[in-house]
């Protein structure tokens, strides 16, 4: 089985570089252009049933890149960037000076967002969000809605990407921030089977290739 991870378009959020988690943006009309210049370069494998994050960037960019498949996209709601706290919606600038963001970067982004969310948790949100998308494909497979060698996508948030990546891509714990990926690239990996004896089984997957 193929799947392939794309992180949404930018939003006006990631054009003036603002932590933007929990904040509900759509896409600006930059990552509209963007999400279709990669089309027309035909970097994105065709699904055959997209998973999505239900935060209106992520359901935009599913849109674009798979208009036929609205009957094959299922929201995942685990799938919903970290919430930053109070850092949302700022800047480094903006934040610059501030002792809780210094203490968060002295942390090395490890620590919990001061009103917000703890990344350790986060993590285990999306591998769980992950693990359901899984059982929903094993369901499918076994039903034969699904093809056993289908293209799974997922459009989803940076930090998610970095979640799963992390937990299956084979570089182990701490590899977290080796999977960041621009707004509308990502990752294409291969899962070897999909079993339901397997999802808590610790598996990798087999290839990953970034693009």
């Amino acid at each position: 089985m193929k799947l392939v991870f794309i992180r949404h378009g930018k939003t006006e959020g990631n054009l003036q570089s603002r932590y933007i988690g929990s904040i509900d943006e759509e896409l600006c009309q930059e990552g509209i252009n963007g999400i279709i210049d990669n089309l027309y370069k035909d970097i994105y494998p065709a699904a055959d049933i997209v998973f999505v994050s239900p935060m209106k960037r992520c359901i935009q960019t599913a849109g674009i890149i798979y208009p036929g498949l609205s009957k094959r996209l299922y929201v995942i709601d685990k799938f919903r960037e970290i919430d930053f706290g109070k850092f949302e919606g700022k800047s480094y600038f903006e934040l610059n000076g501030d002792i809780e963001y210094q203490e968060w970067i002295n942390s090395g982004g490890m620590g919990k967002f001061p009103d917000g969310e703890d990344r350790e948790l986060f993590c285990k949100r999306c591998i769980t969000g992950f693990k359901e998308a899984l059982i929903i494909c094993h369901r499918l497979i076994q039903t034969g809605i699904l093809n056993e060698n289908a293209t799974v996508s997922f459009i989803v948030h940076g930090g998610t990407i970095m979640s799963i990546m992390e937990a299956y891509a084979g570089d182990g714990k701490g590899s977290y921030f080796n999977y960041q990926c621009g707004n509308g690239h990502g990752y294409v990996c291969m899962l070897d089977i999909c079993y339901l004896e397997n999802v808590e089984s610790g598996f990798i997957f087999s290839l990953s290739e970034e693009f």
